[in-house]
């Protein structure tokens, strides 16, 4: 979104001007990974306990382990990015999207449509989405159903690895916001 002159919006505040080679390796890893310069990282630089510890973060997510395949995963990275109205993370996080799903998944995803109207969706994928949007709403409230939905259809690893993925894409999106970043690319 541009300023009223035409300029694209900067975040709240500019990178560093010196960054620390050991964090500058990090930046490297993230624009190889990321495929673009990204301000995020960058701007967390200014502290850089929280730029080694979300890097670490970033690097340990996960990518499919059992029924947690990459494309339920990348729903639940677009459901969380959806649910917070984060531009930044809904460009990053929906990347790639229709190599995983169709668009009547993406509108389902999105929240454009029910999930029930998305018959391709999987029990679990549908489970996975609705988890995702409950850890990601304010003010929090899971209901207890929902424990019990879980261990009926995932591993108790499984459901770690949603649990963080949701956590993990939640973290972005506020610290994101909270900078300003407007959104990339």
């Amino acid at each position: 979104m541009p300023n009223p002159d035409g300029k694209p919006l900067d975040a709240f505040i500019e990178p560093p001007r010196h960054i620390p080679f050991y964090l500058r390796i990090g930046l490297w890893i993230a624009r190889r990974r990321a495929g673009a310069e990204l301000l995020p990282p960058q701007l967390l630089a200014w502290y850089p306990r929280a730029a080694i510890s979300s890097g670490t973060v970033e690097a340990l997510v996960a990518h499919s382990d059992g029924r947690v395949t990459e494309r339920m995963l990348k729903m639940v990275r677009m459901a969380v990015s959806f649910t917070v109205s984060c531009p930044f993370c809904i460009g990053l996080n929906s990347e790639g999207w229709e190599a995983l799903m169709t668009e009547t998944e993406l509108h389902a995803v999105q929240g454009g449509i029910p999930l029930a109207e998305a018959p391709s969706l999987t029990p679990g994928e549908r489970l996975a989405i609705e988890y995702a949007r409950l850890t990601s709403a304010t003010p929090l409230a899971l209901p207890p159903a929902i424990g019990e939905r879980l261990r009926e259809t995932f591993s108790e690893r499984e459901i770690v690895i949603l649990a963080t993925t949701s956590a993990q894409v939640n973290y972005w999106a506020r610290l994101i916001q909270g900078l300003g970043c407007p959104p990339a690319g």
